[in-house]
């Protein structure tokens, strides 16, 4: 049996149109179909030409978004001595060494981005089946194992976002809140693009941008012309 669509989805996809929008027509399309009850995500979801089954294909990195991400982003830090210090200084939510390992270890969870400097990566490693599945561990690539503390803590709360294409290809990224206007949103859409195509693995070969769609977290899918915002000059984006 196919997955039931609520009467309220399937008014809204009777909107969107069989085409590819423009970058902008479709920013404010998903602003006009992002009706749910609370404070929607926009979010875009990307089909590369890549096979991460292979490393030369995978795709993980981070993005700057220039008008951030619209939420509240809580930071861990787990270091040593006078980074830990660093940390609170700097903003951190929580820090601290082996007893926050601990008590992550005793199931609190109660951050959105953990960050690590590289002494102590021994010992995160323990944490790995647990934020692992959550996408909390810390990474080289993903900006979150660093000795420059302070600096990953501003970047990631004023609107830095690590992502991955997923084991079919997809990136499925949130680049913005449906209440953003539509000009901002294309800022951080256009900056996502432009990481994409800098990131591009090695061994991606043919086209590399397949499908490009954005929605509201709970609105239907809105397919973009790709080319229009690849050649987009962000001077006309601002």
């Amino acid at each position: 049996m196919g997955k039931k669509i609520s009467r309220r989805l399937q008014a809204l996809q009777d909107k969107v149109e069989d085409r590819d929008y423009t970058p902008l027509e479709a920013l404010d399309m998903l602003k006009e179909t992002a009706t749910a009850k609370f404070a929607e995500a926009a979010e875009a979801h990307i089909r590369l030409g890549i096979d991460p089954k292979y490393t030369d294909q995978q795709l993980r990195t981070t993005v700057a978004l220039p008008k951030g991400t619209g939420q509240i982003v809580r930071v861990a830090v787990i270091a040593r001595g006078e980074k830990v210090t660093e940390a609170t200084n700097a903003g951190a939510d929580i820090a601290g060494s082996e007893e926050l390992i601990d008590q992550i270890q005793k199931g609190m969870m109660d951050f959105d981005k953990l960050i690590a400097t590289p002494d102590v990566m021994p010992m995160v490693a323990k944490l790995g089946k647990l934020l692992g599945p959550r996408g909390l561990m810390p990474s080289p690539k993903g900006g979150t194992v660093t000795n420059d503390v302070g600096g990953a803590i501003a970047e990631f709360k004023a609107g830095k976002l690590e992502f991955r294409a997923d084991r079919t290809g997809i990136v499925h990224v949130m680049f913005g809140k449906a209440s953003f206007s539509p000009e901002d949103l294309l800022i951080n859409l256009k900056a996502l693009q432009e990481t994409i195509d800098r990131n591009r693995p090695s061994g991606a070969k043919g086209r590399y941008w397949r499908t490009l769609y954005v929605s509201a977290t709970m609105g239907p899918s809105i397919k973009i012309d790709i080319s229009a915002l690849r050649d987009l000059q962000l001077t006309e984006a601002v």
